[in-house]
């Protein structure tokens, strides 16, 4: 018997619709759902441990997996099993998490996990859209302290339109890929990238997706009411003392404030903060410290943010000493790394980056291979962030998931300025050695120095910079901070980071934390900060101007070729002999691709030195080389025959053809050798296929003055008696030959 389903349907108003449903799967979790648009259908089963973990922090698990089943596919692998994330799940697993987590409470410590499985696929729809809507809805049905429902939508705008969730195939249309998170309310994360937008076009579009938000969110709560909403569970909430609040409150508000405002190091400055720390903690005693050493440490945080912040709206001043909207230091420098095939460093106030680049073959492109996605990217960014950039030793366990969101982030940011003619594979590594606000921002910004420096044609320049806000909605002051430090990160009520050139923006990263963020504070702050773009911008072309003109001497240069689909089998060879020879005496890399349009073959000839790309490129020049008939060629002697010399033309080396000893010379000639000799060089004329011989033919003599007196023989007459018919069989008496044999034993002697 199937249990009773309760379900909702969204009119994307397009004619496309979204529907939720639960009551019919994973009953056992504490609320799941099945969200599905056309053929796509997304499992959401979220489950909370109802014992209190012993940690100050929400042990949020966001896990999003693509079942290859759902599209028909097997795993790639040897295992045939769906392993570790991709960094397309993590990359959605991220965008739930940051939009999830806040609206939990502070005090709510339960072991939570939110899963999302892609069940089902519909090449026309794009299910990282639907995940954040399916984890909500999960949770709305459930009975978790959750503040209130949030969905997620992707946006994309087409011929000046804005077009809700596309599909795969209207993005590559759209001048904006956008995915933003919200509640009914307030807008709390944007991410995506774009075509050079304006500020006031990436607000509008903003606005256009929180309006369709809204109506999805509007749905789960629809959903839960018809469902049963549960009441919210009880959980031990965190002790409070609102007396021991207030005293270290006064104990330390003072005295952080006075730190905060001596324009101190990162590192001097939370010694000087450590210190007034322990003064406080020195007036209780061990056994209230044993008791209550947890609050003093909450509270002493609280009064610590709240100096702070009081500092900047009251007085326009920041931790290290600057102004709202001042930038701090920076230096630049190219082509640090001698053997890399470009590099640079990005250094602003306490954050560093070192980028490298390097130039491959489409060999070298990462190979997408997802359920709902498979493809492959020429150019890529991997970001690295060791311990030691924040001066800290601890386990390294692989790359993080933040360290893929924001190599992600820059990515996009900068691959709008790769040509589309670029014929390099480009992989830019961005390494943090030092890190004190927005490591992402100068990853963008030594990228673009990077690619520059290897040659790679940028069509702009890009910078980036990472922007705060503290605001405080009582006495409605706020400022927006350009060039955060890491701790202005933390208490602050927006961080968002905004890369681009001169003409726009290109990507961007919204966390807001503050509830009812008018969009007039957050244009003021996208202005703000591309003036700060623009400053940074100002510092990358003061140390390179320009992409230089060539790659490096030790970089690998790249050719392509177009070639006849019927050449690619004599350039490849059999079994791969002639392609692997032609690289091992030319010391190039060879890539042979289909144009899977035109059916040509498109050859990627990359190699360090000059000489053996041209060695390459005139092995297939001989491959393609058809003379023309009545033309004349220079050939070169390679074989001498009894009948005639093999010539090979000098303009096609390896294209060879027989020169008959008849079209030597006007003159009758015996031997071969009397006319040219091995490694002659000459001119001969070409004559197309001979209809008699169906081979190729080719004259010297051709285009030699007769002799004087020269009379060329008459044409043999075939009707003449004893010509070549009068020579058959009858004549050979090859007949009588054959009667005149004897009979063959075909069987031999037992």
């Amino acid at each position: 018997m199937i249990p009773q389903v309760f379900k909702e349907v969204i009119d994307l108003g397009d004619g496309r619709e979204i529907s939720i449903e639960t009551g019919k799967l994973a009953k056992q979790a504490h609320g799941s759902v099945v969200v599905k648009s056309g053929k796509c259908m997304l499992l959401c089963t979220v489950v909370s441990n109802y014992k209190q973990a012993d940690v100050d922090f929400l042990p949020l698990t966001v896990d999003y997996r693509e079942k290859f089943a759902a599209a028909g596919r097997y795993p790639g692998g040897f295992f045939k099993r769906e392993a570790r994330p991709s960094d397309g799940e993590v990359l959605t697993m991220r965008l739930v998490d940051r939009v999830l987590r806040p609206l939990f409470p502070k005090d709510y410590h339960s072991e939570t996990q939110v899963m999302i499985q892609l069940m089902s696929h519909d090449e026309d729809v794009m299910p990282d859209a639907m995940a954040g809507l399916a984890a909500s809805a999960a949770i709305q049905l459930s009975d978790f302290p959750f503040e209130c429902a949030i969905s997620e939508a992707r946006v994309g705008r087409i011929n000046g339109e804005f077009i809700i969730n596309p599909t795969r195939a209207q993005l590559e249309e759209s001048d904006i890929d956008m995915m933003i998170g919200a509640s009914a309310d307030s807008v709390m994360m944007v991410e995506g990238e774009m075509d050079e937008i304006s500020e006031e076009e990436m607000t509008e579009a903003i606005k256009f997706a929180h309006e369709a938000i809204k109506v999805q969110c509007a749905a789960q709560v629809k959903l839960a009411e018809a469902f049963g909403k549960k009441e919210v569970r009880e959980y031990e909430p965190e002790r409070e003392d609102a007396d021991l609040a207030q005293k270290i409150h006064d104990l330390a508000y003072d005295k952080v404030y006075a730190v905060a405002k001596s324009a101190s190091s990162k590192h001097e400055r939370g010694a000087a903060f450590g210190e007034i720390k322990e003064e406080i903690k020195a007036t209780f005693s061990e056994e209230e410290l044993e008791d209550i050493g947890d609050l003093i440490s909450k509270y002493y945080s609280k009064a610590e943010k709240a100096a702070v912040r009081d500092l900047t709206l009251n007085e326009g001043l920041r931790l290290d000493g600057r102004k709202t909207d001042e930038i701090r230091p920076i230096w630049c420098e190219v082509d640090y790394l001698p053997s890399t095939h470009g590099s640079a460093i990005f250094t602003r106030g306490e954050t560093q980056a070192l980028a490298t680049v390097t130039l491959g073959t489409s060999r070298d492109a990462i190979q997408i291979d997802m359920p709902s996605y498979e493809g492959e990217e020429r150019f890529y960014l991997h970001y690295n962030f060791p311990p030691f950039s924040t001066g800290e030793a601890r386990p390294i366990r692989g790359t993080s998931r933040r360290e893929v969101g924001h190599g992600n982030l820059a990515q996009r940011a900068l691959k709008g300025m790769v040509p589309e003619d670029c014929p390099y594979t480009v992989r830019v590594v961005s390494e943090i050695l030092e890190s004190n606000g927005s490591s992402s921002m100068a990853t963008v910004c030594s990228g673009t120095m990077a690619l520059m420096d290897a040659g790679v044609q940028l069509t702009k320049p890009v910078s980036g910079i990472a922007m705060g806000l503290i605001s405080d909605a009582e006495s409605g002051k706020y400022a927006v901070l350009s060039d955060i430090l890491g701790d202005e990160d933390h208490l602050g009520d927006m961080d968002f980071k905004v890369t681009g050139t001169a003409d726009g923006i290109t990507a961007c990263q919204m966390d807001i934390k503050v509830k009812g963020l008018s969009y007039e504070i957050l244009v003021n702050a996208l202005k703000q900060a591309r003036e700060g773009r623009l400053h940074i911008l100002g510092k990358i072309t003061d140390t390179i101007s320009a992409p230089n003109a060539d790659v490096k001497e030790h970089s690998p240069k790249m050719i392509t070729r177009r070639i006849p689909n019927e050449f690619i089998g004599a350039l490849i060879g059999p079994g791969g002999k002639v392609i692997q020879e032609l690289q091992k005496e030319t010391n190039t890399t060879i890539v042979i691709n289909e144009d899977p349009v035109t059916e040509e073959g498109i050859v990627e000839i990359l190699g360090v030195g000059n000489e053996g790309i041209d060695a390459v490129q005139a092995k297939i020049d001989s491959l393609l080389f058809k003379p023309e008939v009545g033309s004349v060629y220079e050939v070169k002697v390679i074989k001498m025959l009894d009948f005639g010399a093999v010539v090979e033309y000098t303009d096609a080396p390896g294209n060879e053809v027989l020169l008959h000893v008849s079209e030597l010379a006007w003159e009758r000639t015996e031997n071969v050798s009397d006319v040219v000799n091995m490694g002659d060089v000459f001119d001969v004329k070409y004559f197309g296929v001979d209809p008699r011989t169906r081979k190729e033919k080719v004259s010297r003599k051709a285009i030699l003055p007769k002799p004087e007196g020269y009379v060329a023989r008459p044409p043999r007459d075939d009707k003449r008696s004893g010509g070549r018919d009068n020579r058959g069989r009858d004549n050979r008496g090859r007949d009588n030959r054959r009667d005149d044999r004897k009979p063959r034993n075909d069987k031999k002697e037992d």
